[in-house]
């Protein structure tokens, strides 16, 4: 089932405590706009347009954003539209889009709304996933988050006027998915975790002075302690405890083992304990029986290790109109 509406209005339609996962990627802060302002009142043949900045030829640095050097198309002064009242002709902007804030503060506190809307519908054991992009400030452009390949319909690229925040320094990253993260912990929800999501094919970026961004936040929250969360549904294959070198171990199990778990290669047997012999006077010494091949097979953290926490997922074009695709 699709619910298409407002994120909030929707939220409403779900039953309280349904949702065992969320998974989202809200809009990012000042990426793009997605054409869905209207204008109210005033006068309905105004363009509500206003120069914005200095001509792009006078700016110390004309590559944060992605735009080259030089041209003259670079001269002209950019236009932006009037946000909130255009001075012009006096109509009102109305528009419910996320993203297109005037500061980092109202974004945060907008998506804190939302997520009073998914705790609502969250079971008490659930998780959510949440996916979010970063920015840096006087950066109007959306940088490599840009893909110039795909057919975004009436969706354009967006220079955001508003990414030119007074509160930091130009060039500062502006640090969106924490701001983001500490205000929901701020607001109840537990901050389990922070997952890095690697891309090994970025979009290239024309800068010079710090490195290509090549990773994401995924945030791992819950609404309690206590959640459902399956680490041997993700385990990932323990790779160094299959290709260690056993030339001087001895044991009688792990070839049974590796069979039992689809593993093959031939390997020297090795010995593990199953803990410190505690009977009298033998405290100091690890107990010699060991661990029985039933016992080893309960336990497939032998052969397997715990999800780590950087997750390297490389993006897959997608050529219709949207932005926000997760990969297949």
């Amino acid at each position: 089932m699709i619910l298409h509406g407002h994120v909030n209005d929707k939220l409403k339609e779900i039953p309280k405590e349904s949702v065992q996962c969320v998974v989202t990627s809200p809009p990012y802060w000042g990426l793009r706009d997605y054409g869905t302002a209207s204008w109210e009142g005033g006068d309905e043949n105004c363009d509500h347009l206003q120069p914005h900045g200095k001509p792009r030829n006078e700016r110390p640095n004309k590559t944060e954003c992605g735009i080259g050097k030089g041209g003259n198309q670079f001269d002209a002064q950019e236009l932006k539209q009037y946000n909130g009242v255009c001075k012009k002709c006096g109509a009102k902007r109305i528009d419910h889009q996320l993203g297109l804030e005037p500061t980092p503060e109202e974004y945060v506190e907008k998506l804190v709304e939302v997520f009073r809307g998914i705790r609502r519908v969250l079971k008490q054991d659930g998780t959510v996933f949440l996916n979010l992009g970063d920015s840096y400030n006087g950066s109007g452009g959306p940088g490599n988050q840009w893909d110039n390949k795909a057919k975004k319909g009436g969706f354009k690229k967006f220079n955001n006027p508003m990414r030119d925040y007074k509160g930091l320094k130009p060039k500062d990253l502006v640090g969106i998915p924490w701001r983001v993260a500490f205000a929901l912990q701020a607001d109840g929800w537990w901050l389990r975790q922070d997952i890095i999501w690697h891309k090994p094919n970025p979009m290239p970026e024309s800068v010079t002075d710090r490195c290509t961004k090549s990773h994401e936040y995924i945030f791992l929250l819950t609404k309690s302690a206590k959640y459902y969360y399956d680490a041997d549904a993700i385990r990932e294959p323990g790779q160094d405890w299959v290709e260690r070198d056993r030339s001087n171990m001895r044991n009688g199990t792990e070839d049974k083992l590796l069979k039992h778990h689809g593993l093959t290669g031939k390997l020297t047997k090795t010995k593990v304990p199953s803990g410190w012999d505690t009977k009298p006077g033998s405290h100091s010494t690890i107990h010699r029986g060991g661990r029985s091949s039933p016992e080893y097979v309960k336990y497939p953290e032998i052969i397997s290790r715990n999800k780590r926490s950087v997750w390297t997922i490389s993006p897959k074009p997608y050529t219709n109109a949207h932005f926000a695709v997760f990969p297949p």
